[in-house]
């Protein structure tokens, strides 16, 4: 590989002063080079290390920037070469439209979505699941039995026993969403009376804290760690507050997603055991593993309400939850609570559902789901500073704790002038003060060109300090 002495160098980029990021001022030089024919096809640029000595910067800054310039079909690495500007004549330009290079492009990283694959094909079959619903829909659009019809309840329990095997369908119940469930369940476990204690990781699922607001329960953060919520801190609150139950959020943890291995879901399971407690098992992302875990509810079947919702590995508008409650006596009253706070899950949700577990396009779009997750996850390695964030391969969505010079506020606001909406921490902290922490979501709508221009964005907010960042004199 050539090494051009300063006054040689084949090409340097023509920077101005400019809000956008640089490596993405580097990556639009080099498309309007490109346009004005200052670089032609074949040309080879300078090296990311030549480049970045030459004008004082990072050398991930030029990596960054011919990462973008790659996903943008301007340039192309040679393996043992260099990088080149493509051999076409005109550069081939992503399936997305850029925007011109003075308009920052935004993302909503908040809301926990799972990504959408881009498969025709697949799509195209659930929509043939759609279709096949038509000739049923007069019937649909009655009332249907509570819990959900048998066929669809065997199907909820075929769609859980890829990852607990023999689940008892007999106490399973199809309800309309996992909040609806979670609802249910802490009405029927009286857990609104005064006085009454429901325990639960001091981080948790937002979707808790509204109910329990809702509800005028009184919840107690265990601390937690790396293997999930602390089963000592759990015993020593079961001693002194006697609460109604646990809530857990076991595997993928939203937001630190962390998964409690198999010996700490078993001590957790032998305290709730001991003190007769009910545990609620949200298990909302234990589809997405490959390599799944059994549930607590394995562990401690007589005192596990088990919530299976299909919004992180289906779709959320599907607004429908699988729940095994602890025995049949109380399924019955399950249901009766269920018919009484929500009636029924939509017919039409749950016929369609089951059409497609049965026809085996959930799982295929499961799989498709699995695949996107990981593509996204490995962006993030990409894009971000190394022990920088907290993730897994299956979540599709990272835990960033914050270095001491950040707020989680301050962070989240300079985020928002790059249109870049994240969570911080105040969200899921049920007492005491919020660690300086966001979480960020990688799914929805948005594309993984966009995502990389986001993470991009994070990637330089990180690497700054707020001071940088101070516009007023």
């Amino acid at each position: 590989m050539p090494v051009w002495a300063e006054d040689a160098m084949p090409w340097l980029p023509r920077l101005s002063l400019a809000t956008r990021p640089l490596y993405r001022a580097i990556a639009d030089a080099i498309a309007e080079d490109i346009a004005n024919g200052r670089l032609v096809p074949n040309q080879q640029l300078p090296t990311q290390r030549q480049l970045a000595e030459h004008l004082g910067i990072n050398f991930t800054t030029v990596t960054r920037a011919y990462n973008e310039a790659r996903e943008r079909g301007l340039i192309e690495a040679r393996v043992g070469s260099g990088s080149y500007v493509r051999g076409e004549s005109r550069p081939v330009r992503p399936s997305e439209p850029l925007p011109p290079p003075e308009v920052r492009r935004g993302a909503d990283m908040s809301m926990n979505l799972p990504p959408e694959p881009a498969d025709t094909a697949l799509a195209a079959q659930m929509q043939a699941g759609l279709a096949a619903l038509q000739p049923r829909l007069p019937e649909l659009l009655r009332y249907q039995e509570f819990g959900g019809s048998l066929r669809d309840r065997e199907a909820g329990a075929s769609w859980l026993a890829r990852h607990w095997p023999e689940v008892p369908a007999a106490r399973l119940q199809v309800c309309p969403g996992a909040q609806s469930a979670l609802l249910s369940i802490l009405t029927l476990l009286k857990a609104a009376e005064p006085g009454a204690v429901v325990c639960c990781a001091a981080l948790t699922y937002p979707g808790l804290r509204a109910v329990a607001g809702q509800l005028g329960i009184r919840l107690i953060g265990l601390p937690i760690d790396e293997a999930g919520i602390d089963p000592e801190a759990f015993a020593a609150a079961c001693a002194r507050y006697s609460p109604r139950a646990l809530y857990c959020n076991p595997t993928l943890h939203n937001p630190t997603t962390y998964t409690m291995p198999p010996t700490r879901r078993e001590a957790i399971a032998e305290v709730a055991r001991h003190y007769q407690v009910s545990i609620i098992e949200d298990d909302a992302y234990a589809a997405l593993p490959r390599q799944p875990v059994a549930p607590l509810a394995s562990y401690a079947p007589e005192l596990t309400y088990y919530i299976a919702g299909l919004a992180k590995c289906l779709g959320a508008g599907l607004r429908l939850a699988y729940v095994v409650a602890p025995g049949q006596a109380e399924a019955r009253r399950l249901a009766g609570a269920l018919r009484a706070t929500t009636v029924m899950a939509s017919p039409l949700n749950a016929t369609l559902a089951t059409e497609w577990i049965e026809s085996g396009v959930a799982v295929r779009w499961l799989e498709a789901i699995r695949n996107e997750t990981r593509a996204r996850y490995a962006l993030v390695g990409e894009w971000l500073p190394q022990g920088s964030f907290r993730g897994q391969p299956d979540a599709f969505h990272i835990w960033i704790p914050l270095a001491s010079h950040w707020s989680r506020a301050a962070f989240a606001h300079r985020l928002g002038s790059f249109d870049i909406s994240v969570v911080p921490s105040d969200a899921f902290t049920v007492s005491g003060q919020a660690p300086e922490a966001v979480r960020v979501c990688l799914g929805g709508t948005i594309s993984r060109q966009s995502l990389a221009v986001a993470l991009g964005d994070i990637a330089q907010t990180l690497q700054s300090r707020p001071d940088q960042h101070i516009g007023v004199i």
